[in-house]
């Protein structure tokens, strides 16, 4: 199946109502990690959160991490299985299965041409569903997405045996995926700033962020985001020449873009509006990074928000799940796994 490339998106949600500015993401208990990426919860209830080349267990909030396994690549994804089995994807495109003890690791056999794997998920104790959103480690897909008009992101399950199936191809930049209440999958665009099913059909749109991983709640979704979309971003969308210009004569590290980090520099577009206030970033400065994961209904409408705004630090939410009723979130930019506290949707 091959999904329509660009559509007219959606006028983006602003940042009010639920979606409402908070510091909810700084103010959160933390603890620093080695670049976390991803979260899962395990069979027995334990969190298991990445660090880099290796997933730690965490028993409750406030213990001693424990190395669980380490690997030789960089871990991307995590997810736990129907068995307790534990599916860990590896940057290049590789995925490893533990059992719930993290041992007698075995690689599952994947189709060749997988540049990624940016989240999975069991579909059955012998099967599981991966993410690929089409850029290899070698891209700054958040700087280069938002003005590569190729869909090549796919959707593909892949059984034990060594059987795979593509759900569907030609999508723009996907970043998570889960089932929907009916049982159908759903997957996040980061880009297009939406939600979809493998169809092709716009559940919701319109996010003021871009998303990243998404999970089910009891009663509805969280959404990690790993951007605010900035104005400046859309509106540069019709500005064909510039964008070219752009794109031939820069590094894509300067580009107008979605950036991981509150990092400042007098190279970075637009950054001198950021602190000529009394020389402080305020929180309302213009950024092109930015913290925020939003909690979704069953119907993919917000209903509660936790940011981290241009003036913190905790931007770029790579994964947020609900454990023992809290909110626990991923900041990239930090390099910290974050207690945002109770869950709108743990109930």
């Amino acid at each position: 199946m091959v999904l329509s490339s660009r559509k007219k998106q959606l006028p983006a949600m602003t940042l009010e109502g639920v979606l409402g500015p908070n510091n909810r993401l700084d103010e959160a208990e933390g603890f620093k990690v080695d670049a976390p990426q991803s979260l899962c919860v395990g069979w027995h209830g334990q969190l298991l959160f990445s660090s880099r080349n290796a997933v730690h267990l965490l028993a409750k909030w406030g213990a001693t991490p424990e190395l669980w396994s380490s690997f030789d690549a960089p871990v991307t994804a995590l997810c736990t299985g129907p068995s307790g089995d534990v599916a860990i994807g590896l940057e290049g495109g590789r995925i490893a299965v533990l059992d719930g003890a993290g041992g007698q690791s075995a690689e599952w056999p994947l189709p060749k041409g997988l540049k990624s794997v940016v989240d999975c998920t069991f579909a059955s104790a012998e099967e599981i569903v991966v993410v690929d959103n089409g850029f290899g480690p070698d891209e700054d897909f958040m700087s280069v997405a938002p003005w590569d008009e190729s869909a090549r992101g796919s959707v593909v399950i892949v059984s034990r045996s060594g059987t795979s199936k593509v759900l569907a191809s030609g999508l723009h930049c996907p970043m998570g995926i889960t089932r929907d209440f009916a049982g159908e999958w759903i997957v996040t665009l980061f880009e297009r700033a939406s939600v979809v099913d493998l169809a092709g059909r716009v559940r919701q749109g319109g996010y003021p962020a871009y998303p990243g991983r998404i999970h089910r709640t009891p009663s509805g979704y969280v959404m990690a985001c790993l951007a605010r979309r900035d104005p400046l971003i859309e509106f540069l969308k019709t500005e064909k020449e510039f964008i070219a210009e752009m794109r031939a004569t820069m590094d894509p590290r300067y580009w107008i873009s979605p950036r991981a980090t509150p990092e400042f520099s007098h190279d970075f577009p637009i950054e001198a509006g950021a602190t000529r206030l009394f020389g402080e970033i305020k929180p309302w400065a213009p950024s092109f990074s930015y913290g925020l994961v939003v909690e979704l209904d069953e119907n993919f409408l917000p209903v509660g928000a936790a940011h981290s705004r241009a003036n913190g630090l905790r931007h770029q939410i790579t994964d947020a799940i609900i454990w023992n009723g809290d909110l626990v979130a991923v900041s990239g930019a930090s390099g910290e796994i974050l207690n945002v506290g109770p869950g709108s949707t743990a109930e």
